[in-house]
């Protein structure tokens, strides 16, 4: 298992493992709890859509990961997630970078049960900043890396 390059406090919270971060791919992996469980006791949709948003940023953050700090940040433009099945047991979200430029990353991702099985696919478009603008652009924040959260 990897450190993840940014703290990400939502992240941490719901458990969710580094296992790729490099040359266009990442890979996350999470053990279902029943926290994460919706009323038909199967992986709610919204933890699904956070493995598939989290390892598409990693995927297109990933070319940076040699760099300093790992480079620029990004989020989340847009994203259309299709769920095809109840996902359970351990699950394996696999985000791959399609494309890039010098101010945006498209992307796809991947959510996998433990039988191996395609639970939910995504697209996503992603947007590289070196901070992120707030109250009508006069501050700004610095992305929080994982040295800084210590």
């Amino acid at each position: 298992m990897l450190q993840f390059p940014v703290h990400i406090p939502f992240v941490e919270r719901l458990g969710l493992e580094l296992h790729r971060f490099d040359g266009g791919q990442a890979e996350l992996q999470l053990d279902l709890d029943t926290a994460h469980l919706n009323s038909w006791q199967v992986a709610h949709g919204g933890v699904l859509m956070t493995l598939l948003d989290v390892a598409m940023a990693h995927a297109a953050r990933s070319l940076h990961s040699k760099e300093p700090g790992h480079g620029r940040g990004v989020v989340t433009v847009e994203m259309k997630t299709s769920f095809m099945r109840p996902a359970e047991g351990r699950l394996v979200a696999k985000g791959s970078l399609l494309h890039r430029s010098t101010t945006m990353a498209f992307c796809e991702g991947s959510v996998f049960d433990a039988r191996q099985q395609l639970c939910a696919h995504a697209t996503g478009t992603f947007k590289y900043l070196r901070a992120l603008p707030t109250t009508r652009g006069r501050a700004t924040k610095r992305l929080q890396r994982q040295d800084d959260a210590a």
